[in-house]
């Protein structure tokens, strides 16, 4: 009988304080296997959603928050801003490229968001089926968004207000499916992308109407006639009634009715020189209402914040493997007593010291190494689990995909085994055949 099937034969005889080893040493290394594949794929999807934007421009408040909203979309946007005073910013010739961003409305989940084509450019996004939007209220889909949903070129789906999938449905507004872009491996694949019109137009606020009057007043302004004051344009009343009098009012009326209803969530920028890292951050947050705030910051801040609670738990598995290789000891120690007169008759059949303490230790191995397999199994298990619960767990985490850390979680589970039998091996390699035969 060789190593293996006696060490078979034994872990059998023994099942209680096996299976309590190997249980324990696969809920350590299931819990290990999660932290390490959930950390790493929120690293990575911090990086490909955040690489291309170097700022994030929108409304005063938290900057986590504005970052988290226009660039991962997982939180509710601070508020909106002037188009009018952030299409300023792309004059500055340390900006390489601005992208305006409007949020919404949503698809069962999916953000619609409203930009234009410079979106594409500046997460080098290309289209997989059909075209680019020409007009208002055609949209294009992330790959993601197609394949969840099962659309295709053609077909129409219909927003729900605000950012909740049970909100107001706008069924007097559908979108029509004219693109498909291929898949990034950022969030865009979970995205609806249309025109800023689009998101105006569904919610009622008027945008080439104001621009045109605005610029008809412009052109003669002492030939156009007096308007009749209405409240939905107040602003118009107080040019009316102080033509030539108050030209700094005239001058506040004319920003309200050029700016009136165009407003975005966020400005997405691209530096074209490292100095404006120190410069147009400070420059955004005090000299406009504006606020400033850079991915690569604050997505380590998040990643800080979110390592408290990783770091915790990757403590606690730590904690756990230890205990099993404690389990381990004590199990084969604690047989190694029933087990004397097996080894000594073992020793009188010619087995040699080495063969005993190589028995031990392979015993110890093989526990270990059971319950290592077993937590991997768990591990992608349970991220799958909680992927098919959480949608946005499933976005960022691959439950299938095989991690090359986890070989050497398997590795170091199975390094705990062999210091466990060590002790136990080293009492087996002493064995002597006359005292424990003279004692029987």
């Amino acid at each position: 009988m060789n190593t293996v099937q006696l060490v078979w034969k034994n872990i059998t005889q023994q099942w209680g304080s096996t299976l309590l080893s190997i249980i324990l040493t696969g809920f350590g290394v299931a819990i290990l296997c999660s932290i390490y594949i959930t950390s790493d794929s929120i690293e990575k999807q911090l990086t490909n959603n955040s690489k291309q934007v170097d700022l994030v421009v929108g409304a005063k408040g938290s900057p986590l928050q504005l970052i988290l909203s226009a660039l991962y979309h997982v939180d509710n946007p601070t508020g909106n801003i002037l188009l009018s005073e952030a299409e300023k910013l792309k004059d500055n010739p340390m900006i390489d490229m601005t992208v305006p961003i409007s949020l919404g409305d949503n698809f069962k989940g999916h953000r619609i968001v409203g930009t234009d084509s410079s979106f594409l450019s500046m997460y080098a996004l290309e289209i997989h089926e059909g075209q680019l939007w020409k007009k208002s209220y055609e949209i294009v889909l992330g790959s993601e968004t197609a394949k969840r949903n099962n659309l295709k070129i053609g077909d129409q789906v219909l927003g729900a207000h605000g950012l909740a999938e049970n909100a107001h449905i706008h069924d007097e507004h559908p979108f029509t499916v004219v693109g498909i872009l291929k898949p990034s491996g950022s969030i865009v694949d979970k995205l609806i992308l249309s025109n800023l019109e689009s998101v105006w137009d569904v919610h009622g606020i008027a945008h080439d109407d104001h621009e045109h009057e605005h610029a008809d007043d412009h052109e003669n302004p002492s030939d156009s006639p007096k308007k009749e004051a209405t409240p939905a344009n107040d602003a118009e009343t107080i040019v009316a009634e102080k033509p030539r009098d108050n030209n700094f009012v005239k001058s506040i009326a004319d920003d309200l009715i050029k700016d009136k209803g165009l407003e975005i969530t966020a400005l997405l920028v691209k530096y074209r020189t490292p100095a404006a890292i120190g410069v147009i951050p400070k420059l955004i947050n005090q000299s406009t209402s504006m606020q400033a705030a850079s991915p690569a910051l604050e997505s380590a801040r998040l990643f800080s914040l979110l390592g408290v609670g990783i770091d915790s738990l990757e403590i606690l598995a730590y904690v756990i493997m230890i205990i099993a290789g404690l389990s381990v000891f004590i199990s084969l120690y604690n047989a190694l007593k029933d087990r004397q007169y097996d080894l000594a008759i073992m020793r009188a059949m010619g087995a040699s010291k080495f063969k005993l303490f190589n028995l031990l230790i392979v015993e110890g191995l093989v526990i270990t190494c059971i319950g290592g397999l077993l937590g991997l199994v768990l591990g992608h298990a349970g991220l799958y689990y909680i992927g098919t619960q959480t949608s946005q767990s499933g976005d960022f985490i691959n439950a299938f995909k095989v991690y090359p850390m986890e070989w050497l979680i398997l590795l170091g589970a199975c390094l705990i085994g062999i210091i466990a039998s060590i002790i136990p091996a080293i009492k087996a390699y002493q064995t002597t055949i006359s005292t424990i035969l003279g004692n029987k």
